[in-house]
């Protein structure tokens, strides 16, 4: 698999299994999709589904897949895998396929994915997206993840979630801008007369404290972070044998 996430989760098992598998529920938490439909199908067969993901304000794209669950294993996991394919000509991804893993550890769960995925565009799309789709949506998984996670962990709703991330991030982007422009009143320091060594020195100083504050502090506990996540995969990790066991959709 191309991408690995994993997060440790404190809640019960069949919650996060609940709030993963429902289709109603995933985009909620999950910023890779906006919509999840569930199309008829025969019960104990893998499922079939119409997905849409929002690419730009004003772009939407939208593609097909299968997925199946296995909830009781001997070893107490839980697995489910999916395949999916999008023939919209502006989806910047062909298709792909991965899966969740729920592993039980101690008071909570450990709940990682890998997935892979082929990019559109030929030579081009290729470059694309080793430079910048990847790593976005290695991010947006992660974020993803943790967003889940405070859901679970402490009952902040996935709403909630983004309100807090965008304030804060609306901060910090509001320091930056205030200390940029700090940094450029040099000229007004002789106005504090015998005081203006001091605040020559100590005014830039606090400043580029805050500013790095503002790049570097670790976000706030109720607020979504990709960086709570484990973005690489262990040696042993591989992909489930369910997957091997889909078909790719049409």
């Amino acid at each position: 698999m191309g991408l690995y996430v994993e997060a440790r989760v404190r809640a019960d098992l069949d919650a996060l299994w609940d709030r993963t598998q429902d289709p109603a529920q995933r985009p909620r938490w999950d910023l890779r999709f906006t919509e999840i439909t569930r199309l008829p199908g025969t019960e104990g067969e893998p499922r079939r589904f119409r997905y849409a993901t929002r690419v730009l304000p004003f772009l939407r794209v939208s593609g097909t897949g299968i997925s199946a669950g296995e909830k009781e294993r001997p070893d107490g996991t839980r697995t489910s895998a999916l395949r999916f394919a999008s023939p919209h000509p502006l989806s910047p991804i062909a298709g792909g396929g991965g899966y969740f893993r729920y592993v039980p550890d101690g008071d909570g769960v450990r709940f990682l994915t890998g997935y892979d995925y082929r990019p559109r565009g030929g030579v081009l799309g290729a470059l694309a997206d080793r430079l910048l789709l990847r790593p976005l949506m290695g991010w947006a998984t992660a974020w993803s993840f943790d967003r889940l996670r405070l859901w679970l962990e402490r009952g902040i709703t996935p709403e909630r979630a983004l309100r807090n991330w965008l304030a804060e991030l609306l901060v910090r982007a509001l320091v930056l801008t205030a200390g940029c422009a700090g940094l450029g009143l040099g000229s007004f320091v002789p106005l504090f007369g015998s005081l203006a060594p001091t605040v020559a020195f100590l005014f830039p100083l606090l400043l580029l404290v805050a500013m790095a504050l503002a790049l570097l502090k670790a976000p706030l506990p109720g607020t979504p972070a990709a960086r709570r996540c484990r973005r690489t995969a262990p040696a042993r990790a591989r992909a489930p044998r369910l997957l091997c066991t889909l078909a790719h959709p049409s």
